[in-house]
């Protein structure tokens, strides 16, 4: 898709299509007033005839106009104006854009930044546009051997209007920025809706390393199994012994700001495929585990934003993969394996995996010295009965930092909700046979689990985010969704304009 910036009076468009929003009840934009005067009337005569009033989800589209130079003109109804917040701006732009990739329009001119959006800027809605464009486009058809059937003449350039000249500079950035964050978040879907058989720890880091020969700013190195058994990675390699796939640890270099400057690192976690292994999973949507990879989706999908902008920031993506699977060789429960960091650990529940292979790429993070070090991890089912699909769970070590990613979400729309990280918790956490045992019982699932991270980031400014509930959808609408990389490229931004 190509995209552009510009000012201009929409009656003097000349494009296949200009797309105006109407508010219920009829009450047309500026630019659809515009679009009315121009043409004497026409557009009233329409919503007067009862043709279409406004209401939320409604389309109409109209032929060309008298007086104006644009093919068509797509109406878009936006629902009542008072309540017209940041998610009806969002859904509002998704249906104009299926409406015209189905209805032939090769290229649009949208005027939706011109309207209120309460709290929100020309910039957030310049960018916002493209990344519900293209999450309205995405489709992801590379295992189908003839592909979804594509639309005739779909849709390919879009340019945004905005309503004064000197909004066009800071515009023209929301663009850009809004290009790599959608670029990153298809990246990340792309990856999480591969299947197991295809996207394997093996094929991560196949993909990291292709992602890093292309960029001056990039570097990539992949640890063996060999290497993280001289490291002393017990942990991680206690959840790899059932598979036949060898574990990878993918250790990703960003270096775009001064020598001397602390990274950010990001830890995801990476389990390609998890049947639970010994403490085997119900079967039902049990296909849906090739989704325990979407934290190292999302470190892929946030470096691949970061790279295309070129930010002057240094950032550590660090990707534990491996596949949970039973067989002989693989960890039981009551096995005790010892961390990196010489933690014994005594392991009750095999399927409470991802804090055993993140535990010890949390204490691998060390080495660089960061600034601070956020894990992303499909981590706890608990996590997802508590706050639905509609906010990531943050536990922080550091209350700085967990308001800089609760602002970060708040701005994008990719919102997290902060949980207790209180010691009472790590009571539930404690074994008659090692230092730690990794499940602390049915209650408070998820609080014990970042507890249970929280043991190997003593010494940093540390944060996790359990994306269980937000990083994939289920039903007819399954597929991953690429969050939380919205919401972590901007706390990047953030950093880089401080």
């Amino acid at each position: 898709m190509e995209y552009a910036v510009k000012s201009g009076s929409p009656e003097k468009q000349r494009t296949p299509c200009v797309v105006v929003g109407v508010f219920d009840s009829r009450r047309m934009s500026d630019a659809a007033k515009a679009m009315d005067d121009a043409s004497e009337g026409a557009i009233s005569a329409i919503l007067r005839r009862g043709d279409m009033d406004g209401k939320a989800g409604q389309t109409l589209l109209l032929g060309q106009l008298p007086n104006t130079f644009a093919d068509r003109v797509l109406l878009v109804g936006c629902g009542k104006e008072r309540d017209f917040n940041e998610a009806a701006f969002a859904k509002a732009i998704a249906l104009a854009t299926q409406q015209l990739n189905n209805t032939g329009s090769i290229e649009a001119v949208l005027y939706f930044p011109e309207l209120n959006v309460k709290g929100r800027d020309t910039a957030w809605k310049v960018r916002a546009s493209v990344e519900s464009i293209e999450d309205a486009l995405y489709r992801f058809d590379a295992m189908k051997s003839s592909g979804d059937e594509a639309p005739r003449r779909p849709l390919k350039r879009v340019v945004i209007a905005v309503t004064r000249r000197k909004e066009l500079t800071e515009s023209e950035l929301a663009l850009e920025e809004g290009i790599a964050i959608a670029a990153g978040k298809k990246l990340t879907r792309d990856l999480g809706n591969l299947p197991g058989n295809v996207c394997t720890p093996s094929y991560l880091a196949d993909q990291a390393t292709k992602l890093a020969s292309d960029s001056d700013l990039l570097s990539c190195a992949v640890l063996e199994e060999a290497d993280m058994e001289k490291l002393g990675m017990g942990s991680l390699l206690s959840v790899s012994r059932g598979s036949r796939q060898p574990a990878k640890l993918i250790v990703m270099e960003y270096r775009g700001g001064a020598q001397d400057e602390k990274p950010i690192v990001l830890v995801g976690k990476g389990v390609t495929f998890d049947s639970g292994g010994i403490s085997l999973k119900p079967g039902a949507a049990m296909d849906e585990m090739k989704y325990d990879m979407c934290g190292a989706a999302s470190v892929f999908g946030v470096m691949q934003a970061v790279l295309q902008l070129r930010l002057a920031i240094n950032l550590v993506g660090i990707i534990p993969t491996t596949e949970n699977l039973p067989d002989g060789a693989a960890t039981k429960p009551g096995d005790i394996v010892t961390a990196m960091n010489g933690t014994t650990i005594e392991i009750l529940n095999t399927d409470a995996e991802g804090r055993l292979i993140l535990c010890d790429a949390l204490t691998y993070a060390e080495r660089f010295e960061p600034d601070c070090v956020i894990d992303i991890a499909t981590l706890t089912g608990a996590c997802a009965i508590a706050l639905g699909k509609q906010a990531t769970g943050l536990f922080s070590n550091t209350s700085a930092l967990a308001n800089e990613l609760l602002n970060a979400g708040r701005y994008t729309m990719d919102r997290a909700w902060e949980m207790p990280l209180w010691p009472e918790y790590e009571d539930q956490l404690k074994s008659n046979f090692a230092d730690v045992a990794n499940i602390g019982g049915r209650e408070a699932g998820t609080v014990t689990a970042a507890c249970f991270l929280s043991k190997f980031t003593r010494k940093q400014r540390w944060a996790h985010l359990d994306i269980a509930g937000t990083a994939w959808n289920s039903g007819a609408d399954k597929g991953a969704t690429g969050r939380p990389v919205p919401l972590l490229t901007q706390f990047v931004l953030d950093r880089c304009v401080e």
